[in-house]
């Protein structure tokens, strides 16, 4: 069963669009990487100051063996304000009757 990642640090959401607006190939790039290795479902958020990635992977492990394909995720990162781990969660689906969509 496929597993919900979400990946929150404190940093500047404004910067990664800054980023990515002066280097258009970085995020597509490992988004590609991403969709290589299973990822299903693929959004980043932002706020004032915390950036929240979402994704959905077939299991912990293809994310796992992105993430650690993916040295340039820290980077990016660093370079928008994140200083150290996020914190990253895998959440599971619970059958409770009450799916909206």
């Amino acid at each position: 069963m496929s597993v919900f990642m979400t990946m929150r640090a404190q940093g500047d959401a404004a910067k990664l669009q800054e980023i990515a607006a002066a280097h258009p190939d970085i995020f597509p790039s490992i988004a590609e990487r991403g969709r290589d290795r299973g990822v299903l479902y693929h959004r980043i958020y932002g706020s004032d100051d915390e950036i929240l990635v979402v994704d959905v992977w077939p299991d912990e492990e293809s994310f796992r063996g992105f993430f650690d394909a993916s040295p340039e995720i820290g980077d990016l990162m660093a370079q928008a304000g994140v200083a150290g781990m996020p914190e990253i969660t895998f959440w599971r689906k619970l059958d409770l009757n009450d799916d909206i969509g």
